[in-house]
């Protein structure tokens, strides 16, 4: 995407501080998080982008690592949110032992469509290490829009391949269940 369009990452930033003055809720997603976990948990930020989700969960008490492709976006995670520890990485190649990260995760978050993103040929591969840095017991919340090339079905499927099984699904962030005619996922996985 920034190979395309080169501009697209310093956009991105823009847009979020234009939403974060605009007022609007930038941080529903990881409300929803700390609501599944106990104060002081371990969270991976998959595809932390900026931070908003991340930073806010550091921010109230939890030990949070990002991880996200561009290097732009962390830089702004690092500037935003200096209380969580933000990582260049690509989530294909996800092993955070090799980076000193040994001790695994309460919860794995990731939002923002960022598994819509992902190349087919790597999304399998991408929720397989996200259940591997996972300690028993733990979680994921993974959320993404329908019509993004990416079909929820596919995804569930996709899941079970990497060793998740679904403990919730909604359709939105606020709770709202799941049906036939969602067009938005949050899939609450755990390890299968």
């Amino acid at each position: 995407m920034t190979t395309e369009n080169p501009d697209h990452s310093t956009a991105y930033v823009q847009r979020f501080r234009d939403l974060a003055a605009a007022g609007h809720d930038l941080v529903g997603e990881a409300r929803m998080v700390d609501a599944m976990l106990p104060r002081g948990a371990r969270v991976l930020d998959a595809g932390s982008g900026t931070g908003r989700i991340g930073g806010f969960l550091a921010s109230v008490g939890h030990e949070v690592v990002g991880v996200d492709g561009d290097p732009v976006l962390v830089a702004e995670a690092e500037r935003l949110h200096p209380g969580a520890r933000w990582l260049v990485g690509d989530l294909a190649e996800l092993d955070l032992p090799a980076a000193g990260i040994d001790e695994p995760f309460d919860v794995v978050v990731c939002a923002g469509n960022v598994v819509t993103f992902l190349a087919e040929s790597t999304r399998t591969e991408v929720l397989r290490r996200m259940r591997a840095h996972v300690r028993p017991g733990g979680r994921a919340a993974i959320g993404f829009g329908a019509g993004r090339g990416y079909e929820f079905d596919d995804f569930l499927a996709d899941a079970r391949s990497a060793g998740w099984a679904p403990d919730l699904l909604l359709s939105t962030w606020d709770l709202r269940p799941f049906g036939p005619e969602s067009d938005f996922l949050v899939a609450v996985l755990r390890p299968a």
